[in-house]
């Protein structure tokens, strides 16, 4: 059945394409150029498809808001933590002002969103990463962001959710930010043994620190298509080894063949193999989680 899940092809609703010469003398923000085909599309009918190209189907980046309203049951999503703020643990210069800009930009404490809600009428709850927010970085608040919600999943006996996305360790934060990857790895193994299900989604870019600690701990491990996923950067591994990498390294696609992945999941897919993975997973009242 979990091979059905993951292997049946689904018909995809694509948007209306604009003519060509639609695509001129247009307001900025109208239209939008896909960085991978160079194709341009109206902007709404790329928001419609789920910021998915309609050409060559590139994942576009989302906000984390809008992941809550494309994978999140409407009326269901009740935010965890929003109050939870970093401070300038280090001193470290102009810190504080760079937050204050990103919470400005994003409507964002911190570069994680944590809260609860409905997947196909089941309750989870679920982290997502911004990279918008000083590139999706670790500091400590990301850190106790992540390590509460999976605190609250289990005391709620729901599954537990992530999307991330991260450049890595915040460096403003120094060993408070590498502490982190600890911290939330340990809550996930009590969590796990607890009997809890934890499934992680790997975005693009899932870097550093992240990709080292609780993105890659999942029970599922999945990826959006052309997630660069990875720990040290391209060029430093060449250095090291003295050697050229595949071209693809490091992408989800790549992670995939080599078995780092349980699968590479389109974002028009999403909701409903995710969703369905919940209900399997589902278990009667009556016994233990």
């Amino acid at each position: 059945m979990l091979k059905e899940l993951f292997n049946k092809p689904k018909k995809r609703k694509y948007a209306t394409i604009p003519s060509e010469g639609a695509k001129h003398d247009v307001p900025e923000g109208i239209m939008t150029k896909c960085p991978e085909c160079k194709k341009i599309m109206y902007t709404k009918e790329l928001q419609k498809n789920l910021k998915v190209c309609l050409h060559c189907g590139y994942h576009h980046g989302m906000s984390s808001h809008e992941r809550v309203d494309s994978f999140i049951d409407e009326g269901t999503f009740t935010e965890l933590d929003r109050e939870l703020a970093s401070v300038n643990p280090l001193g470290f210069p102009d810190y504080l002002e760079k937050l204050d800009k990103d919470r400005q930009k994003t409507d964002l404490n911190e570069a994680v969103l944590t809260g609860s809600g409905k997947v196909n009428g089941n309750e989870i709850v679920l982290a997502i990463m911004d990279s918008r927010f000083r590139m999706g970085s670790m500091g400590s608040v990301v850190g106790e962001k992540i390590t509460r919600a999976v605190e609250e999943a289990d005391k709620r006996k729901v599954p537990f959710i992530i999307f991330t996305a991260s450049g890595g360790a915040r460096m403003q934060e120094g060993v408070l930010s590498l502490m982190q990857m600890a911290k939330t790895s340990v809550a996930l193994k009590r969590f796990s043994d607890n009997g809890g299900l934890f499934i992680s989604i790997m975005t693009h870019p899932t870097t550093g620190g992240v990709s080292a600690s609780f993105a890659s701990v999942g029970d599922y491990n999945f990826a959006e298509p052309g997630a660069l996923i990875g720990f040290a950067g391209r060029r430093i591994i060449e250095q090291t080894i003295r050697e050229d990498l595949p071209e693809d390294f490091q992408t989800a696609e790549f992670l995939l063949k080599h078995g780092q992945l349980d699968d590479v999941l389109n974002r028009l897919d999403l909701k409903d193999k995710i969703g369905t993975l919940v209900d399997l997973h589902q278990w009667d009242g009556d016994l233990s989680w």
